[in-house]
């Protein structure tokens, strides 16, 4: 007998029809659908009232399999269901000895294990036992091919039109992170006027592409630079702005001839928020005025309410703008994540803007 495929379609039609699983098990890579399936159980399955006494969420850095157990075995306090969500399940300590309580699992429990970044070993015999009385989704990363698919479906969902260009074109600027390209599509149908019910090019233009027409600006006129620039570069102690790119927000930096620290803020539309530091190794390049750093340093944040910490490395050209107290800057970080989970980053282009003094 074939394995039941379930789609994140299938899965919130149960859902929403109040067909209830004892165990949903949600792993993969893409977050987006995970998170979609974990919060409408937490919104949806109980009343307010019934929450607060038969709703728990549990992180899986803080449990092992035995007190996910014994919080499943327990009957719901006027309730006809209890809810229990794990998140970064991935981190559960022996979690193979669920199978013991899913060989004769409490139907009134709802019991879901959030699994991101990764997958269960469907060889094994907790994935046999999950398939027998629940769900087992596995959320994969779309491809680059089936993203006018989803924004043209989700755009249609919310009432709204989107033309092909314009899908293409959004696409094109956020790439596969849907969790972002959701956040990037709400952020359009709330800027879109009120008689209008269409998403054009132009509003991604003006509200998405603008960083990319930055970019593409600064470079031309860093070319112009390098080829006319005679003045000598002044120093400075330190310098204040932004950084665009795969992570907007602050930076401060410490200057120190050859050398430099660092810091940034930065945060999304996913939900994280980082803060950042590294050291910095500089020498002059090209011509006057422009600087080739290097170095690396760590982060830590909050990720989807979750604790993060990671490791990044960085190199970039700098212009120093002599008769002004401008500094523009051109980028690439990588980074390698620990915790939640080990995972890496290694699309992060930006540019930098910032006021020395």
């Amino acid at each position: 007998m074939a394995k039941q495929e379930y789609t994140y379609e299938g899965i919130i039609r149960e859902l929403q029809a109040k067909q209830y699983r004892t165990v949903y098990y949600l792993m993969g890579d893409e977050a987006f659908y995970i998170d979609k399936i974990a919060d409408y159980i937490i919104d949806n399955v109980l009343t307010d009232t019934e929450k607060e006494f038969n709703q728990t969420i549990l992180y899986g850095a803080d449990v092992d399999a035995a007190t996910i157990i014994n919080a499943a075995k327990r009957y719901p306090m006027m309730s006809e269901y209890q809810v229990i969500v794990v998140k970064e399940a991935q981190a559960v300590h022996n979690m193979e000895e669920l199978v013991f309580y899913l060989q004769k699992p409490l139907k009134s429990t709802i019991l879901v294990l959030c699994h991101k970044h990764g997958s269960l070993d469907k060889r094994k015999k907790l994935a046999a036992e999950i398939e027998k009385v629940g769900v087992l989704y596995e959320s994969k990363k779309l491809k680059d091919a089936q993203l006018p698919a989803f924004i043209a479906a989700y755009i249609k969902q919310k009432g709204f039109d989107i033309d092909q260009k314009a899908t293409a074109m959004l696409a094109e600027f956020v790439g596969t992170d849907l969790s972002r390209l959701v956040g990037e599509m709400e952020k359009l149908i709330i800027t879109s006027s009120e008689n209008s019910t269409k998403i054009t090019p132009e509003q991604i233009e003006k509200n998405i592409g603008i960083i990319i027409k930055i970019m593409k600006k600064f470079l031309v006129i860093a070319t112009l630079l390098v080829a006319t620039l005679t003045v000598s570069a002044q120093e400075y102690n330190w310098a204040a702005g932004f950084r665009f790119g795969g992570f907007n927000g602050l930076t401060l930096k410490k200057n120190d001839g050859s050398n430099a620290l660092e810091f940034g803020a930065s945060w999304g539309v996913g939900n994280y928020l980082n803060v950042d530091g590294v050291y910095l190794w500089q020498q002059p390049v090209i011509g006057e005025g422009f600087s080739l750093y290097y170095g690396g340093g760590a982060y830590v944040g909050l990720w989807d309410q979750s604790f993060a910490l990671g490791a990044e490395g960085v190199v970039g050209l700098e212009y120093k703008i002599p008769s002004i107290p401008l500094a523009f800057s051109l980028d690439y970080r990588p980074a390698i994540n620990v915790l939640p989970s080990v995972r890496g980053n290694l699309i992060n282009f930006g540019l930098g803007i910032k006021y020395c003094f």
